[in-house]
């Protein structure tokens, strides 16, 4: 089956098997290996893109499902090679350990930052809960967040 929408806001066509998933294509056909496999079943996070401004998990979303939308990967952040002030932020907090769950943890907290640039701690904690994190560093995920909140 084809399949249009548009990837990291160009415009894309793309032939997929009828039970296809988005992590799967992303990482295939597009080649946006950024987007990382883990769990398989939207338990973990790490596949975390956005869908219409949305944070979802590609691992399980199906590509006959996608016609006519928006995705944004972790590539979309820093198209020019400028780093998005959040990969600013988890690099001047030292968030990465392992680095495993790092797309996912910052497409979420940047779908947060879209719809809430000033947000709680509880906020950030209660959106960012479900994106899993195996190295444990909640707290400097936290901090991160609450630094590039600040600076809007």
């Amino acid at each position: 089956m084809k399949v249009s929408f548009t990837l990291n806001r160009e415009p894309v066509v793309v032939e997929v098997e009828d039970n296809a998933t988005l992590l799967w294509t992303l990482r295939d056909k597009f080649q946006l290996t950024g987007t990382k496999y883990s769990c398989g079943i939207a338990q973990c996070g790490s596949c975390t893109v956005h869908l219409n401004g949305n944070p979802v998990r590609s691992c399980i979303m199906p590509m006959r499902t996608i016609e006519g939308k928006e995705v944004l990967t972790i590539e979309s952040l820093s198209p020019d090679g400028d780093l998005h002030p959040l990969q600013e932020a988890w690099i001047e907090e030292q968030v990465p350990q392992c680095g495993y769950c790092q797309s996912g943890q910052i497409m979420q907290a940047a779908a947060l930052l879209e719809k809430n640039p000033n947000p709680s701690r509880d906020e950030i904690v209660d959106h960012m809960d479900g994106v899993l994190c195996r190295c444990g560093a909640y707290n400097r995920i936290i901090r991160a967040i609450q630094k590039v909140s600040s600076k809007s």
